[in-house]
């Protein structure tokens, strides 16, 4: 009999209130065990909790502020709040850590949403792309100096970095656009080795093959133009990554009725 499996979705859901209809149809038909959530964009007291208790996910961990980024924990399983972590001291609520009950033990996750870094990728004229320069360096310093990989560790989130040649849909043509410059890339590879950590969805797709998480508003078609970048990432410690089980991208999410423009991202774990 197989063992059973721990389920982590992560999604940038741009608005849990406008889009609660989504995150239940979502929750009901693929009920992963936990759902962390990036860009609730509302304070913690507007929270849909009584929605989302009402199918069967009681335990919630929240950092919410009014109208921008907020992270969320939402799970079957309960849940012990371990911090927010103020990263830059900007006072924004980009990220959260639990920990998670599995028959093997305790796991740390993680949740984190990282700054866009707005449209031009030149610090001298765009202080919200220092900021996510800044916040990137802050991660990789945090990692190693507290020791955050070690053990039983998940780092998941909209990391707004599409780091490798196959995660956007023309390396070429995004080398000077924010997500893909090869600056914001080495700070991203500086997070990933500080933590010696295992990238989960390309641990099940090969580096050269296209994996996507996003695709823009503005494209008229974005199915038929596929103009696709991965932002969204699931990171484990060495610890557990021989525990991979499944990976799924539920792409078809971007065709629903007033969708994000990011698809979630789950991952099983042997639990």
């Amino acid at each position: 009999m197989k063992a059973a499996s721990l389920k982590i979705t992560t999604w940038n859901i741009n608005s849990v209130r406008l889009r609660m209809p989504l995150v239940a149809e979502f929750l009901k038909s693929r009920a992963p065990d936990v759902l962390c959530l990036q860009e609730t964009k509302c304070r913690d007291a507007e929270f849909p909790m009584k929605d989302l208790h009402a199918l069967g996910y009681e335990h919630i961990a929240i950092n919410g502020q009014k109208g921008y980024h907020g992270v969320a924990v939402v799970s079957k399983r309960p849940l012990r709040f371990v911090e927010k972590r103020d990263f830059c001291e900007k006072g924004d609520a980009r990220h959260i850590c639990v920990e998670i009950d599995a028959r093997s033990g305790p796991i740390s996750l993680h949740n984190f949403y990282v700054p866009a870094g707005g449209d031009e990728p030149n610090v001298d004229i765009n202080p919200k792309f220092q900021h996510k320069l800044d916040f990137l360096d802050e991660m990789r310093d945090w990692i190693v100096t507290e020791g955050v990989s070690r053990g039983r560790v998940v780092l998941v989130g909209d990391l707004n970095v599409a780091p490798l040649e196959h995660d956007v849909w023309s390396h070429k043509a995004l080398l000077k656009v924010v997500s893909h410059t090869p600056v914001e890339v080495e700070k991203l590879a500086g997070v990933l080795r500080a933590g010696a950590w295992v990238d989960a969805m390309r641990h099940f797709v090969p580096a050269d093959e296209k994996l996507y998480t996003w695709w823009s508003y503005r494209a008229a078609d974005w199915e038929a133009s596929n103009r696709g970048r991965r932002l969204d990432h699931i990171l484990v410690s060495e610890a557990l990554g021989g525990g991979l089980e499944r990976l799924d991208v539920l792409r078809d999410a971007r065709s629903w009725t007033r969708p994000s423009d990011h698809v979630p991202v789950t991952i099983e774990l042997s639990d």
